[in-house]
């Protein structure tokens, strides 16, 4: 039973509980909150898969046979990727309330999601606390950069903003690629990880850029796409019911789309980087773009992105934050 709770809270620390969860806010309620959450979580998605290929840290059931993997995982554990999307998803929610329960109960999640890792298997206790400390730090980054960064990003001409997207992303590919030229030069799976990887239910793939790849390209869609839509003018979340519900499947059918036409991630870098920062382009972009032409949202003065200010009036701004 105990054991059937620790998965419930590591998928609420997972990417397929947040992205879901993500795109609904930004295309249906709020997209302010929507496009802060995007920014913080993929740049912390892009921190974390860059990270473990600098440490290449074994998982506990990969080393000790002591420890039962529940997961199959066959990416390195340092950082806990589960943990440090805790501290930022998580924290960023408690960060827009005062109340002292919310924030007690955001510390709950952040520590049991990150305890569940331990007790899975995937995860040491110096793996998930390195993936709180680093998710604190990206998300108090990304917290004090915002309100400074955002407004200036604005001013720029479209073309340098999706000029700077491209850079940032092909600058955490170059430090993922470094990460595997030195750091893992050479580098082979022992037999006996390769074993308890399989009896886990896993398979050991070779260690490419592949994932840091996508990750990075994600980042760079994300950023060129908020760029786009505060140049084209925000959509205006409201409007009826089924409109905001109509939204999401029009935007899943074009994210689908571009894996119909043959556009999915592969093990090479260059496909999944811009299979990512397509899909990011258009969940940023494209598909509001869509919701105002199909007459399922209005292109009106919705609130900008950029962080408001707790007291001395809002600060307003139109680029990414």
């Amino acid at each position: 039973m105990l054991t059937e709770f620790m998965h419930v809270m590591s998928f609420i620390g997972s990417a397929a509980f947040y992205l879901p969860l993500l795109v609904v806010v930004y295309w249906c309620v709020d997209p302010r909150t929507g496009a802060r959450a995007a920014v913080l979580l993929t740049v912390n998605a892009t921190v974390n898969t860059v990270a473990k290929l600098w440490f290449h840290d074994p998982r506990p059931f990969w080393t000790d046979p002591g420890v039962t993997g529940h997961e199959g995982r066959d990416s390195f554990g340092m950082p806990s990727g589960h943990a440090q999307n805790a501290v930022v998803a998580w924290g960023f929610l408690g960060s827009r309330s005062r109340r002292r329960a919310v924030w007690a109960g955001t510390v709950v999640i952040i520590v049991l999601i990150g305890y569940s890792r331990i007790h899975l298997g995937v995860h040491s206790f110096a793996q998930v606390l390195t993936g709180w400390a680093v998710g604190g730090l990206v998300l108090a980054g990304g917290l004090y950069l915002e309100p400074r960064v955002a407004p200036r990003w604005a001013r720029q001409p479209l073309w340098t903003q999706l000029a700077l997207s491209l850079a940032i992303g092909l600058l955490c590919l170059v430090a993922a690629w470094a990460a595997l030229r030195f750091a893992l030069d050479g580098w082979r799976w022992p037999a006996e990880w390769v074993r308890r990887i399989a009896a886990a239910g896993g398979s050991a793939e070779p260690v490419t850029l592949a994932e840091a790849a996508g990750a990075a390209g994600g980042l760079a869609g994300i950023l060129a796409g908020l760029s786009v839509a505060a140049r084209r003018g925000w959509c205006d979340p409201g409007g009826d019911l089924w409109r905001r519900l109509a939204r999401v499947p029009v935007g899943a059918a074009g994210a689908g789309g571009i894996y119909a036409v043959g556009l999915f991630p592969g093990e090479h870098p260059v496909q999944a980087f811009c299979v990512q920062a397509v899909l990011g382009l258009w969940a940023a972009a494209g598909a509001p773009e869509a919701f105002v032409r199909l007459g399922l949202a209005t292109r009106g003065a919705c609130a900008p992105v950029t962080a408001r200010r707790p007291a001395g009036g809002d600060r307003v701004s139109g680029g990414p934050s």
